[in-house]
């Protein structure tokens, strides 16, 4: 089937590499996509080497990521790409008009429903189920970074000091953005594309030279910078395995990917000549070869940072420098997962992040079930995301419940607790592949058809799970936990504590 056929009536973007798409029978806007961040692997080294803070100005370097970012964008989704202007242009200006008092809300409301405006017309009018030029996918992270910004103005100049949690007091911002720091932190080059979010005080100290967790801004004297700039420790290495990360995980993709499709099982045929067993192992399979692209896009997302000198994250034990601080990922701790939290820890980090400080940390009532319902929202207009969040809801009770109740008899000998490990890994990697199957099928009739098909076991057995099984109040939770397992971390929030995150991360600094 010609390709051209296929994308371009859906691709905006630029037609400039239309030749490369035909011969590699790739989406004119994914060749775009692509080509567009390798070029900011390359921008974002000279970036960071040309105009380094010690020789710069903030005010260049603003200047400079903000109009290669737009640049880029126009590359990919051509005059789609104005409504990151207009959302950013709409949202700073109720920052200023409004007062930090009540602006926060009104940012929410407005960024969250102009994405969903977006999503909607883009899925119901224009091309449902097709990813061809979806420019959503970047007004996602920027809804991300202006409801985050709004949030940590009203923390720095409109609340007490003492009403702030650790993470909240790091955060707070103490001065109002001026217009262009405000599209600089919404559009640099270096995530304008694919993200992934950051805060907005980490991303001004890169970009005036100072260091990443503080606004301590560096010295002027220019023999103390060049003192420091020596010290920097190189992220080329980090980068470079970050590049072979994607290159591997693109290459799984594109080599398996039609080998096991999703779509095979609700496949009526399939289902009814398959035994049971081996359609279990085939869902498995199937989602399995969902997530390298998740994994190319935001490794090479993380590396653009990196090589730019954005996301180190201090040292490690062993003295090794860190450069996961905005990493939004983790595949091993993702594939070896033995629990529905650890898989969630490991997943799309930054957005947990995001949840937990505007939404989780700040709900009075039932913020579980809002933090779910945003995170629905921001996802888009597809009914498949709100079956996967729903099913998720369940399973994620069932799997406190079982861990709360079960665990506890595993783990008095190394036997035990490495076949508790074996069964709980199977357990959490079908109920993943179950949960995520919605959203990749999109809509209402393909999904419910699969679950029928499973005879909606999964959501059966976890709701007679949860409901059999008591689960204490979380503070006694963690001291059982403490006591029995010492070597076990404290339960919390699936979203690391960002007051701890930073202490830890200035300490190793």
């Amino acid at each position: 089937m010609a390709t051209d056929s296929i994308v371009s009536p859906a691709c905006t973007g630029s037609s400039l590499l239309q030749p490369i798409s035909d011969i590699i029978n790739l989406p004119l806007d994914q060749v775009n996509f692509v080509v567009c961040q390798l070029c900011a692997v390359l921008t974002a080294f000279w970036f960071r080497v040309y105009l380094h803070p010690s020789t710069t100005s903030p005010f260049t370097r603003h200047v400079v990521a903000t109009l290669l970012g737009l640049y880029f964008a126009l590359f990919c989704f051509g005059w789609y790409a104005l409504h990151f202007l207009v959302q950013s242009g709409l949202t700073y200006g109720i920052m200023i008009l409004a007062g930090v008092e009540h602006m926060h809300k009104y940012c929410l409301v407005v960024a969250l429903g102009y994405l969903s405006f977006c999503q909607i017309t883009r899925v119901y009018v224009f091309d449902y189920g097709m990813y061809s030029a979806d420019f959503t996918g970047p007004m996602m992270v920027i809804t991300q970074k202006i409801t985050s910004l709004a949030f940590e103005i009203h923390d720095g100049m409109a609340r007490k000091e003492q009403h702030l949690t650790p993470g909240q007091k790091i955060l707070a911002i103490r001065r109002m953005p001026s217009l262009l720091e405000y599209f600089s932190y919404n559009c640099n080059f270096m995530g304008i594309l694919a993200g992934p979010t950051c805060s907005y005080n980490d991303y001004i100290a890169f970009i005036e030279g100072g260091t990443c967790g503080h606004r301590d801004i560096m010295e002027t004297n220019r023999k103390a910078s060049r003192k420091l700039r020596q010290s920097e420790p190189s992220p080329n290495m980090v980068v470079v395995r970050k590049l072979c990360t994607c290159i591997l995980s693109l290459l799984v993709f594109l080599s398996v990917c039609k080998v096991f499709p999703v779509e095979r099982n609700i496949d009526p045929a399939f289902i009814s000549a398959t035994p049971f067993h081996q359609r279990v192992v085939y869902l498995y399979l199937s989602m399995l070869t969902t997530r390298p692209k998740y994994y190319f896009v935001w490794t090479l997302a993380d590396a653009i940072n990196n090589a730019a000198g954005f996301g180190f994250n201090g040292y490690g034990p062993d003295g090794s420098p860190r450069w996961d601080m905005i990493s939004n990922l983790r595949i091993m701790n993702i594939e070896f997962a033995t629990s529905f939290k650890v898989f969630l820890d490991n997943w799309n980090i930054q957005t947990a992040h995001w949840l937990k400080r505007v939404c989780y940390e700040r709900c009075p009532y039932h913020p579980t079930a809002a933090t779910f319902i945003l995170s629905a929202m921001w996802h888009g207009a597809y009914p498949g995301y709100y079956l996967t969040f729903l099913t998720g809801t369940v399973i994620t009770l069932a799997a406190r419940a079982v861990r709360h109740n079960v665990r506890p008899y595993f783990l008095h000998s190394a036997t035990h607790k490495l076949l508790y490990d074996i069964m709980t890994w199977a357990a959490t990697q079908i109920a993943i592949c179950y949960t995520v199957v919605p959203f990749v099928l999109l809509s209402v009739g393909p999904s419910l058809q699969f679950y029928r098909s499973w005879y909606c076991s999964i959501h059966v057995g976890c709701v007679l799970l949860a409901v059999a099984l008591p689960v204490k109040p979380r503070h006694l939770r963690v001291q059982e936990q403490r006591k029995g397992d010492p070597s076990q971390p404290a339960q919390h929030c699936h979203i690391e504590d960002a007051g701890s995150k930073y202490s830890q991360k200035t300490k190793a600094s």
